[in-house]
């Protein structure tokens, strides 16, 4: 989330990172994305009965959609409480407003690919809080370390109860791999000899460019992760964490439930965990097509005929972001900003 280099006014353009030269390639990337979620949604709704996804609209038992909703927006409030908690050593920003930040987010990122939604909560907290935002980030990636960690935990105890194929058994090990080596870098940085040697560094002079920058946001990042060590915040955080990821398992099964699904409990866990992995990375608005993916694969595991994991991706896809896009329109529109003044600040690196 570094600001983008400034373009030097002369030079050869293929050397010049600002240029026309690069364009056609960022171009490329989000026509990528796209092709990947449409070429996902024609396999998952390719050849299936839609009399057989009619008949199971009908038989919803709607009684279960309430608690599905109610606990996925308790998900995100405990996002919002343990960014309030992590926000602390920077400034005071309560839960509400946390949260608020969360769900423009979440707004932004079902219209916009690559998760830029991220960099919109960490800019508009930061301008709650009168702060740049890189000495914000540092808050949100410790929270994403957590979420990673007890995801790992629950794809552990996964692996141990139920016996999945092993290229999900692999996938399982490499995000444990990721996420160890993520906790592995965070305790490197909390040694004092790297804030010493931080210290010690002179700051980088006015016009310093983008490696000056880039070293800029390292010292904030430093700073911030020894700020926010306190076990108190730290054990707060790591317990909101924990909700965030119980309150989202909930949430999908209880669509399961309503949806009558011939699973049991624990597998409609293993098969949220399997497409809680499945959308981790990067990918198209909304997580459209990796979504349904990876849901039907999923239950595809526990012998679920197609048609019905077809019908049921769509329903709890809607089920769970209907009410997100109405919060996060909400949440936007009381900011006093738009969509398009957001988009604006992020392309000028805020």
């Amino acid at each position: 989330m570094t600001e983008a280099p400034s373009r030097p006014s002369g030079g050869n353009p293929e050397n010049n990172p600002g240029t026309a030269a690069e364009i056609p390639n960022r171009a490329r990337a989000p026509w990528l994305i796209y092709s990947a979620a449409l070429a996902a949604l024609l396999w998952v709704f390719h050849d299936i009965s839609w009399k057989t996804i009619l008949a199971q609209i009908q038989s919803i038992d709607a009684r279960w959609l309430i608690p599905a909703i109610a606990a996925d927006i308790l998900s995100y409030y405990c996002q919002g409480i343990r960014w309030h908690y992590l926000l602390r050593p920077a400034g005071k920003l309560s839960s509400w407003k946390a949260t608020q930040a969360i769900y423009v987010g979440l707004f932004v990122n079902e219209i916009l690919p690559m998760r830029l939604g991220e960099v919109a909560a960490a800019f508009l907290a930061g301008l709650w809080l009168r702060l740049p935002i890189s000495q914000v980030l540092p808050s949100m990636l410790i929270g994403r370390l957590l979420d990673g960690v007890w995801l790992a935990l629950a794809v552990s105890a996964l692996l141990v109860i139920v016996p999945l194929p092993g290229n999900l058994e692999w996938a399982g090990n490499l995000f444990g791999i990721a996420v160890a080596i993520g906790v592995a870098l965070f305790l490197l940085l909390l040694l004092p000899g790297v804030r010493r040697f931080i210290d010690g560094e002179a700051p980088p002079a006015p016009g310093a460019g983008f490696r000056g920058k880039l070293r800029g946001w390292f010292a904030d990042l430093v700073h911030g992760i020894h700020e926010i060590r306190q076990p108190r915040v730290l054990i707060v955080s790591a317990v909101a964490s924990f909700g965030v990821l119980l309150f989202q398992t909930l949430a999908f099964c209880s669509v399961v439930a309503a949806y009558h699904l011939p699973v049991s409990a624990l597998a409609g866990v293993a098969v949220f965990l399997i497409v809680h992995l499945g959308t981790a990375i990067p990918n198209a608005p909304a997580n459209v097509g990796s979504f349904q993916l990876f849901t039907v694969l999923g239950l595809s595991l526990f012998g679920v005929e197609k048609d019905l994991a077809a019908g049921f991706s769509a329903g709890v896809f809607l089920v769970l972001t209907v009410p997100l896009w109405l919060i996060g329109f909400l949440a936007l529109s009381r900011t006093g900003l738009t969509l398009r003044s957001i988009r604006r600040q992020l392309r000028s690196g805020i």
